[in-house]
This record gives C-alpha cells, sequence and structure tokens, in this order.
C-alpha cells in the first residue's frame, strides 16, 4: 500500500514527498488550491503547516485536507528522473 513517509515543503507551493516505495517526487500542489479545503493553503504560512499523518497515509493540513498518496505519487517527474536528464544534458 503506498504512503507517503516525508514531506518537507519547498518555494511557491510545492512539496517535496518521499514514498515508501522509495520515490521522491517533488510535486507542485498548485492544483489543490479550490474548494472550501483547498482556499487556505493559498496563503504560504498555511501551507507550510503541511505534516505527514501516517494512519491516513499521506500529507494533511489543519484543515484536514488530505490528497491521496496515489495522486501525490502519479504524473510528476521523480527526482531520480531529473538527476538522469540534467546529467545526459
Amino acid at each position: 500500500m503506498l504512503r507517503v513517509i516525508a514531506v518537507k515543503p519547498l518555494d511557491g507551493y510545492k512539496l517535496l514527498l518521499e514514498f515508501n516505495d522509495g520515490v521522491e517526487r517533488i510535486v507542485d500542489c498548485s492544483f489543490l488550491l479550490h474548494g472550501t479545503l483547498g482556499e487556505p493553503l493559498k496563503d504560504l504560512d498555511y501551507f507550510r503547516q503541511v505534516r505527514v499523518d501516517h494512519d491516513a497515509r499521506t500529507v494533511v493540513w489543519p484543515n484536514g485536507l488530505d490528497p491521496a498518496p496515489e495522486l501525490l505519487h502519479g504524473g510528476q517527474e521523480s527526482i531520480d528522473a531529473l538527476k538522469r536528464r540534467r546529467t545526459a544534458a
């Protein structure tokens, strides 16, 4: 079962996420800034209050927003892929 095991807020609305399958990804979370739960995340100080909730298996914010780890895992380039691309250039 996929889990987020570590999170580090980066510049803007990006998070460095580590998953239990060994993948690390930088995820642009600006897609979460909509709707009732997403609106508070527009405040960067609030956005940086993100933490890993081990029961939920993902990141959470104080208002309860907890995107599925599968959503955060897919569709983003992994750190390893970025390094390979930079090395090849």
